[in-house]
């Protein structure tokens, strides 16, 4: 099928899509929406103009739409962008949300699309450990959630910090894998990508119970360079 990816940035946008090229599908475009609204009930807003360079980097043709980001209406934004696409269906990152799911399903019968949702239900630690196995270079943008604080902010996911998710889901019920909005991530490096994202200027913003990693600016850089 002809697919066109949702890519919010995050590790489970990033993972679906490769997941349906590597199951025989066409990736025909990246689609990211850029909210207005920062507490978006559908769409990842940390960080969101990144996903042009991740496009870039994937050689995959990028769309970014905007939206006020008011609850409903947002997706009838995303549906007028996709209405446009010679595609078959659309492929989301999600794990286990049923507001989102149900929204994208409604929408894609509406346009006669098919829902391409590969990591829906997955266990957690499987599927953190399987995006790691895959060579995702893979760093938190925010957390809110007790046991995650500001140290978190910027740091690469490694087998430690699965680790430390899988006592803090044991602890506090924290989704492993962000699911209920307990942290988001960003994807620098995949070995689909033809270049990797450096960092070249971020910031830190802490609450005192929450926190992002606002990353001001950053370039594509070839991977062998250091």
């Amino acid at each position: 099928m002809r697919l066109a990816g949702l890519l919010s940035g995050g590790k489970d946008s990033v993972y679906a899509a490769h997941h349906a090229q590597t199951h025989g599908h066409t990736l025909t475009h990246l689609v990211s929406l850029r909210s207005q609204n920062p507490d978006s009930y559908m769409f990842h807003t940390v960080n969101i103009d990144l996903t042009r360079l991740q496009a870039q980097a994937w050689n995959t043709p990028y769309i970014a739409a905007e939206t006020q980001g008011i609850k409903e209406k947002e997706l009838q934004d995303l549906k007028k962008t996709l209405k446009t696409l010679p595609i078959d269906g659309v492929i989301t990152g999600a794990i286990a949300s049923q507001y989102q799911a149900q929204r994208i399903d409604k929408l894609c019968k509406e346009l006669n699309l098919h829902h391409y949702h590969p990591i829906w239900g997955m266990n957690r630690q499987t599927l953190l450990q399987d995006m790691l196995n895959h060579g995702m270079n893979i760093i938190i943008t925010a957390v809110a959630a007790q046991g995650l604080d500001q140290k978190w902010l910027g740091q690469t996911l490694t087998p430690e910090r699965i680790t430390q998710l899988q006592k803090l889901n044991t602890k506090y019920q924290v989704d492993m894998a962000g699911e209920g909005g307990e942290y988001e991530s960003l994807v620098l490096d995949a070995p689909w990508f033809s270049q990797r994202i450096k960092i070249i200027k971020a910031e830190k913003t802490w609450d005192g119970v929450s926190g992002r990693y606002n990353i001001k600016k950053a370039t594509l850089y070839p991977k062998t360079t250091t």
